[in-house]
């Protein structure tokens, strides 16, 4: 939980350059790249929260395996579930507001056990360790965006 906490941070710091924007890197400026990150921490934890851990199948899944390992997303090969698209109108207090919320939704994720899971559309049944690493590395991924977007 540490590192999904220090990415948080590094989000936060971004914040005042939100609108910057780079085409020949991303479609979406960093607000968008930030709050799509902060909406897939926050709904990603109410799902675990709402997970029956009796319901839980482990099933073999390559692609998990290979992310989950690998600790990387490659980029521009999957689309976003509009679940967690942000909307057109992206401002720094909305940012702010957002990133308390994930601060708060990771105080959750800290209280559940272990067994509780998330059902991700590719990787399928992920448990909470395995989300967190998953949210770690999205968020990297995303971070890793912003950074190349700022770096005009």
């Amino acid at each position: 939980m540490k590192n999904l906490e220090i990415l948080l941070n590094q989000l936060e710091s971004r914040i005042p350059l939100f609108a910057k924007e780079n085409l020949a890197i991303s479609k979406s400026n960093v607000g968008w790249h930030m709050e799509h990150s902060l909406l897939v921490i926050n709904g990603i934890t109410k799902a675990l929260l709402k997970s029956d851990p009796k319901d839980y199948q482990w099933k073999f899944n390559f692609i998990k395996i290979l992310i989950l390992k690998r600790g990387k997303i490659p980029r521009g090969k999957v689309k976003a579930p509009e679940v967690v698209v942000p909307n057109k109108t992206i401002e720094e207090a909305i940012l702010l507001t957002h990133i308390t919320q994930t601060r708060n939704s990771l105080l959750e994720l800290e209280s559940i056990s272990n067994n509780h899971y998330f059902e991700h559309p590719f990787l399928g049944k992920l448990k909470k360790k395995d989300t967190i690493r998953f949210l770690e590395i999205h968020t990297n991924h995303h971070l890793k965006i912003i950074e190349d977007i700022i770096k005009l």
